[in-house]
């Protein structure tokens, strides 16, 4: 089974229907694949995906487990705008080695390789995309991003996901605070582990709970932490955890 799913928006109101929507910023299409979220009202996580320019239209790639509850809530959004949303037909195609033609860089981080959409089976070479996404603290939907994630405490300004001078969209107003009102208490950081633990195991800090470890590749793991806890050598069930 695939694991992402390709949808096509089209209709001469798209992007600015995406626009108002979502964390990053249209316009970035004329300069290839586009990294974005779309939040609650509250700031919270919905979904991530990639856009792409399609002719006229704007390719979706979301994550398969993700796609039905996008597209009813885009729907809920269209209203009376001028958006058809549909399946493409393409598949996702990604590497790290050598880039076909037609593919994009992965705006996240050019670790990440390249992505292509065709109509040949979804596919990828083989690269240890687990390992690079620990390297870099890149979190995956259904295991980092959750509808409890903020997008700025999931790294989401590093990884070129969300823009600052855009204007509104969904979410806007929290994710605004948190930039320049706060200090981020709370955050996914790459941890150094001694062992392995499940996806999901509490973190504990002095007896306190700390955090939760999840995706681990080479001795490293992405830690959702409570900064102010997160000190010393800290335990997730018999593996020991600490900021390097």
């Amino acid at each position: 089974m695939p694991t992402r799913r390709i949808l096509r928006l089209t209709g001469k109101d798209t992007e600015d229907f995406l626009q108002g929507l979502v964390t990053n910023d249209i316009a970035r299409l004329e300069q290839g694949l586009v990294y974005a979220a779309l939040l609650t009202p509250q700031g919270k996580y919905i979904a991530d995906f990639f856009l792409a320019r399609d002719g006229d239209g704007v390719l979706l790639d979301v994550a398969e487990d993700l796609a039905d509850m996008l597209v009813k809530r885009l729907g809920m959004y269209k209203l009376r705008a001028d958006v058809t949303i549909a399946e493409s037909g393409l598949q996702v195609q990604r590497g790290t080695g050598p880039a076909p033609e037609g593919a994009l860089p992965d705006p996240r981080h050019a670790d990440m390789g390249w992505r292509a959409y065709t109509e040949a089976p979804e596919s990828d070479d083989g690269s240890d995309w687990d390992a690079i996404r620990v390297a870099h603290c890149i979190p995956e939907s259904g295991i980092e991003l959750t509808p409890d994630s903020y997008v700025l405490e999931s790294g989401f300004e590093t990884l070129n996901g969300v823009d600052f001078k855009k204007g509104c969209y969904v979410g806007q107003e929290v994710t605004a605070r948190m930039k320049h009102k706060t200090e981020l208490r709370k955050g996914l950081r790459v941890v150094e582990i001694d062992g392995s633990a499940p996806v999901g195991a509490e973190i504990k800090a002095d007896g306190k709970v700390a955090g939760t470890l999840f995706t681990q590749s080479g001795g490293r793991g992405i830690a959702y932490l409570r900064l102010d806890r997160a000190k010393g050598e800290m335990q997730a069930g018999e593996t020991s955890v600490r900021l390097p």
